[in-house]
């Protein structure tokens, strides 16, 4: 088992990362916590494959529990299902020093946590991300939050989670799409930072892809552990955070566009986004014309989306991704920030990019 430690102040917490966790659980979570009774949030996916044992895991250390299963999909990251999280915690007498275990991809992390947040005006809650995408980002730095008919994650709070159990046995219930989703997150980290890590990837990927243990389990790391240092730096996004949102301004237009479904997955869009910002950069003369090549030609080799035609179905004009990209979280007096590269592992934040730019990337990546 590998420990990567996120110590924030006040609020320090364990990624744990290995085989076998799920059935170590009690015993991980009694080194945080003396509760007996804990109240697990997940999905109707990841109950049907892994809930058994989770509950088995905690109840062989004395804790019992009971679930709230919601429906799987990105659809539930919403108003009513918050709603309904929160009164099902409150119905069950949630306390401020229980712990509420989030269980299952980012969407159910992000609910749960941000449920958490709210309720009592703060409850801990432990992480078991049961998806790549979850176990290298989103159940690590603690924003929590729901989708908008607006746009994406914009209602939600900065809460951090006690503990993150990351078990990469459940990596094998994946279906191969929807690791390659999560794998998008991955390359992230060595494009926004770690070259060298990028390079691993170049090589290690389809290992990776084809179930190695050992191989997933320091990619996770490697992750977890950039993600860290970052939110470290930055907690609530008041700078270098940002750089995580590598991707993800072109990403968010893209699932805005079609409709948060399955047409794109999260990890999908951030594979393409990124691919798209590199070709941005190198337009504006940031990075040399062989980096995007180099980024695109490992998303090809590993068979993931990388270009806006490899999204099935019509997408609006560029113009229009290009306004929806205003309802972006990272606005800043109406001002879009995006994050671009000087080369593969360094990436920055800036305001400075003509609108036009972006436009003719999109409108040459729509035309294929």
């Amino acid at each position: 088992m590998q420990t990567v430690h996120v110590g924030l102040e006040g609020r320090e917490y364990d990624i744990l990362i290995g085989p076998g966790l799920l059935a170590q659980a009690g015993d991980l979570i009694r080194q945080i916590s003396d509760r007996k009774r804990m109240m697990i949030v997940t999905d109707e996916n990841v109950a049907a494959l892994h809930l058994p044992a989770l509950q088995e895991g905690l109840a062989a250390a004395g804790i019992a529990s009971e679930a709230l299963v919601l429906p799987a999909g990105e659809a539930t990251k919403s108003w009513p299902h918050f709603e309904r999280t929160v009164e099902w915690l409150l119905a069950q007498k949630v306390e401020r020093k229980d712990l509420v275990i989030a269980f299952g991809g980012g969407v159910i992390g992000d609910l749960t946590g941000f449920a958490a947040a709210s309720l009592r005006r703060g409850v801990g809650f432990v992480q078991i991300p049961t998806s790549l995408l979850a176990q290298v980002d989103s159940s690590v730095g603690g924003k929590t939050g729901i989708n908008a008919p607006q746009g994406k994650n914009l209602i939600g709070a900065f809460h951090q989670p006690s503990l993150v159990l990351a078990d990469v046995d459940v990596l094998k219930a994946l279906t191969p799409r929807d690791f390659l989703a999560g794998y998008g997150e991955v390359v992230k980290y060595g494009l926004l930072g770690d070259a060298a890590f990028f390079e691993w990837l170049e090589e290690n990927g389809p290992k990776l892809a084809a179930g190695d243990e050992e191989a997933r389990i320091y990619a996770v790391k490697r992750s977890c552990e950039m993600k860290a240092e970052i939110v470290m730096r930055d907690e609530t996004e008041q700078g270098d955070r940002a750089l995580l949102n590598l991707g993800h301004t072109f990403c968010h237009a893209l699932e805005a566009a079609t409709g948060y479904s399955d047409r794109l997955l999260h990890g999908e869009g951030v594979a393409i986004g990124c691919a798209l910002a590199f070709e941005l950069s190198s337009r504006l003369g940031l990075c040399s014309q062989e980096d995007p090549s180099r980024v695109r030609a490992h998303l090809k080799a590993m068979g993931m989306k990388t270009d806006l035609m490899d999204i099935p179905g019509d997408l609006p004009s560029a113009e229009h991704l290009v306004d929806l990209m205003g309802q972006d979280k990272k606005v800043i007096d109406g001002q879009l920030r995006f994050i671009l590269a000087r080369g593969i592992g360094q990436a920055f934040v800036t305001a400075d990019v003509p609108r036009d730019a972006v436009v003719s990337v999109i409108k040459d990546g729509l035309a294929g």
